[in-house]
């Protein structure tokens, strides 16, 4: 299924990625990690559960890296800037 329409990235894509780095990342590693960024932010949701999900199955997982992308900022045709870290 493809979750980022923007990047045309599949969940197994973004699953692939989530499992390669342990099953604890933050949204803009698994963009990086994929070659792209986010842009538009509909898909974000979908992307930090596909995160927890695989959270979830790892207890050393820190909950806080979760969340580094402003979903409630979202706004149809929004210019996502990822801060640096």
């Amino acid at each position: 299924m493809i979750v980022c329409s923007c990047n045309a990235l599949s969940d197994r894509a973004i699953r692939g990625v989530v499992d390669e780095t342990g099953g604890c990342g933050r949204m803009s590693e698994v963009f990086g990690c994929l070659g792209c960024r986010p842009q538009c932010g509909r898909c974000a949701p979908t992307v930090k559960q596909i995160i927890r999900e695989a959270a979830d199955r790892d207890c050393d997982a820190c909950p806080a890296v979760l969340d580094d992308f402003p979903v409630a900022d979202a706004g149809a045709g929004a210019e996502w800037q990822v801060a640096a870290e």
